[in-house]
């Protein structure tokens, strides 16, 4: 079985990470970063900027490598090589769906507990969770 590189972005502000809900298999009708499979000759980052760019509209910069997942799927048989990365956008810029993105949202750790979501995302979430409390505490800070 070959491996297939796939890669997803992290957009968060104030608190809030930008989801889409996937149209397609293997994650049909789930919350998950924006994302999808890399094309020959892409950089796993250039992937993550070109497939957030496709699915919200949004122009991201800057990915930094955050996380990275050996995905085997039960229902399509295939296996994924994700590498998720954080990237940054402008404040002002406005998500559509779109591409295989059938809606997305902004929503709290909290909102994407209750949501049909991948593990992998579930796991990037209590990461990324703990990430910025750490940087929000006071010794952080001091």
């Amino acid at each position: 079985m070959t491996v297939k590189p796939a890669s997803s972005a992290v957009l968060e502000r104030d608190g809030r990470y930008l989801l889409v809900r996937r149209r397609n298999p293997p994650a049909a009708d789930m919350y998950a970063f924006p994302g999808g499979h890399g094309e020959p000759g892409e950089t796993p980052a250039e992937t993550a900027l070109r497939e957030f760019a496709e699915e919200t509209g949004i122009v991201a910069r800057q990915p930094r490598l955050f996380a990275t997942y050996d995905l085997k799927s039960s229902t399509t048989g295939g296996h994924y090589f994700l590498s998720v990365f954080r990237v940054e956008a402008d404040a002002g810029a406005v998500a559509v769906a779109s591409d295989d993105a059938a809606d997305l949202g902004w929503f709290t750790a909290e909102e994407i507990a209750v949501l049909p979501a991948p593990e992998s995302v579930r796991d990037c979430l209590r990461r990324l969770e703990a990430d910025r409390h750490a940087a929000l505490s006071p010794a952080a800070t001091g």
